[in-house]
């Protein structure tokens, strides 16, 4: 038996997905605390978020985890490939040029940032690389009305960002409830994260250390300025450069 990944072992869960992102919520749970115990005992004016400080704490926890999810495997016999699986038939698999024969095979890649059909969409970074940012830049805008980018906008303003975001659907969150969402966009507000729905991004265009995004909502094109902007859109199958002929069967 035998297991691969293009990545490192581990996941996109505990190496770019929700638990690192769990370990910077409790830095911005925190200031959030100290702000509502404003004038009622608390003085929140020194609390503050060190992103250096933060991302080593992260590192601490996701740097250790390949070896360990690659070791225990290894240890029942698994081997343990690394590179793009690459189908040349429905029972032959070739890895960094090495050719593997079996009858099954089980395809549980996950799924990658759907590529974005807009002039100069390279400039958006993904949620990878914003877990990775040591600081945030001060204007930030995110395109997606999913939790991914409710929840680093979220982190964002209490590291004392003004982060923005852009969503093409009727609203934001929608497999939740609605009311939630309200009481959510509505707390968000007041922390200075603006939401904008059924807006979709036209173009991004980087002016020295900044970008210039343009936005169109209902036909009206507006520019906004920032300084990063990431894509937290809908994602698909990484099944990419596999050869598959057909769908993978998903689980479910």
């Amino acid at each position: 038996m035998a297991g691969g990944d293009e990545l490192p072992w581990g996941g996109t869960c505990a190496l770019r997905g929700c638990d690192p992102r769990k370990i910077l919520r409790p830095g911005a749970e925190i200031i959030d605390s100290a702000r509502l115990m404003r004038g009622k005992g608390i003085e929140d004016r020194g609390p503050s978020i060190n992103g250096a400080d933060l991302t080593r704490h992260r590192h601490g926890f996701t740097d250790p985890v390949p070896q360990r999810m690659e070791g225990g495997p290894s240890r029942k016999g698994v081997e343990s490939l690394h590179g793009t699986a690459t189908f040349e038939t429905a029972n032959r698999l070739v890895v960094d040029g090495r050719a593997y024969g079996s009858r099954h095979f089980l395809i549980a890649t996950g799924a990658h940032p759907r590529p974005l059909d807009f002039p100069r969409a390279e400039h958006l970074i993904d949620s990878t690389a914003f877990l990775g940012l040591e600081q945030v830049p001060g204007r930030v805008l995110s395109f997606g009305g999913g939790s991914v980018s409710f929840e680093f906008a979220h982190i964002a303003t209490r590291a004392g960002a003004s982060p923005g975001i852009v969503d093409p659907g009727s609203r934001p969150l929608e497999r939740f409830a609605p009311h939630l969402v309200d009481l959510l966009v509505e707390r968000g507000a007041e922390g200075g994260i603006d939401v904008r729905a059924e807006t979709t991004v036209s173009s991004v265009e980087h002016v020295g250390s900044a970008c210039r995004v343009t936005v169109d909502t209902a036909g009206i094109e507006v520019v906004i300025e920032i300084e990063l902007v990431g894509s937290a859109h809908r994602r698909r199958a990484a099944t990419a450069g596999s050869a598959l002929r057909r769908p993978a069967r998903e689980a479910g």
